[in-house]
């Protein structure tokens, strides 16, 4: 068989860059997010020029863990193989010399970029390569835990509806659990059935917290718990599930990868799974996706946490049928950089992904320069 050589990788770089993300003040034991972070922007060429690209890095946090990773170990492992080999490299994460869960999220951004080339290669976007399934896909808004003040996401959700969206994840943060239930039954009364509700603590509570505010969402109709006690805790996890009608959804927790998946399906301890490329990568996720599909069971896809790992989660997606909604998660200066156009959903609050080939964003190439403060190779 004769191999096309146009595809081999001869070169990975990463522009390190620093920024200014905005400092975002919560309601739990983070105190407040954003700031000055690094992270990079991973560039991934062949021999006939194609150059696929990604961001290291979400949100408001730092990744020099990841740059060092994908510089030091993932680099000497890719450089002479093809792009296309995508499955292999993707294999090649649990012989990584580092925890799985760091091990995910440096591989991610390197699958990702892998996938680019291959959109920009055959002139298709990513979607179209998967299979498309749909053009568009609604999407729900949310914010990190801003607030103490129960009244506070009544205003939150009457904003963000009024703002076109139809789909509002509530972070309660530290609220107790009195306020949580005071809290859910005030945004249900302002937005009556213009909004799917869901409740996402982090993990924040124990059983006997998650039941009582379990009964409050399946009072408030609620589309799912997300997160609502350790992903680890997959006996009170199954109690939960088995108590409420409101689909408990786990889990976005770093470790909780594919492995973890499989264990609580085998449990039927969650009715919905979580996943992200930010974890994950394309060919991750899309291995969950297809997985659970095949027991009827949603992946709903959480936030990328920078512009191209939005883009990625995107265009899975939109190659499935198990999904209901794209994350927009906000404020938006934490994870809009480095491109020239971002993802926006439309006046009817329905996200489409760019048809340009591969991701199907531009790079802001004068933002990056601008930024930049070493180019590591």
């Amino acid at each position: 068989m004769t191999v096309n050589r146009d595809l081999e990788i001869v070169d990975v770089t990463i522009d390190f860059i620093e920024r200014d993300a905005p400092r975002v003040p919560v309601n739990d034991q983070r105190g407040a997010l954003g700031g000055r972070v690094r992270q990079g922007v991973l560039r991934v060429r062949t021999a006939a020029g194609i150059e696929g690209h990604c961001f290291v890095g979400v949100q408001g946090g730092s990744a020099d863990d990841e740059i060092k990773l994908i510089v030091e170990q993932i680099k000497p492992r890719i450089v002479g193989r093809l792009a296309s080999e995508r499955e292999a490299v993707w294999a090649q994460r649990s012989e990584l010399d580092t925890s799985p869960a760091l091990a995910h999220s440096a591989m991610s951004p390197v699958d990702v970029a892998l996938w680019d080339i291959a959109g920009k290669a055959a002139g298709l976007p990513i979607h179209a390569l998967l299979g498309t399934m749909r053009d568009e896909i609604p999407v729900y808004a949310t914010y990190p835990p801003r607030s103490a003040d129960a009244t506070a996401y009544r205003r939150e959700a009457l904003e963000l509806r009024d703002g076109g969206y139809a789909a509002y994840k509530i972070h309660p943060g530290q609220l107790s659990t009195d306020g949580v239930v005071t809290m859910v039954a005030q945004v249900r009364d302002a937005v009556g059935d213009s909004m799917e509700l869901m409740l996402d603590p982090n993990a924040g509570y124990d059983l006997n917290q998650a039941l009582t505010i379990g009964a409050a969402l399946d009072a408030q109709r609620f589309s799912w718990f997300e997160d609502p006690l350790p992903w680890q805790d997959l006996d009170s996890i199954e109690q939960l599930t088995k108590a409420l009608h409101t689909p408990v959804a786990i889990a976005d927790a770093p470790p909780f990868l594919l492995e973890q998946a499989v264990a609580t399906v085998r449990r039927d301890a969650a009715k919905l799974i979580r996943g992200t490329a930010r974890k994950m990568g394309i060919t991750g996720l899309r291995h969950l996706c297809v997985m659970l599909d095949a027991f009827g069971i949603n992946c709903e896809i959480g936030m990328g946490g920078n512009q191209l790992l939005n883009a990625a989660n995107l265009h899975v997606m939109l190659s499935i049928s198990n999904c209901d909604y794209y994350e927009y998660w906000m404020p938006l200066g934490m994870h809009e950089w480095g491109v020239t156009e971002a993802l926006t959903p439309d006046s009817r609050g329905a996200m489409a992904a760019p048809n340009a080939p591969g991701l199907g964003l531009e790079l802001d190439e004068d933002w990056i320069s601008t930024h930049r403060v070493a180019a590591l190779s």
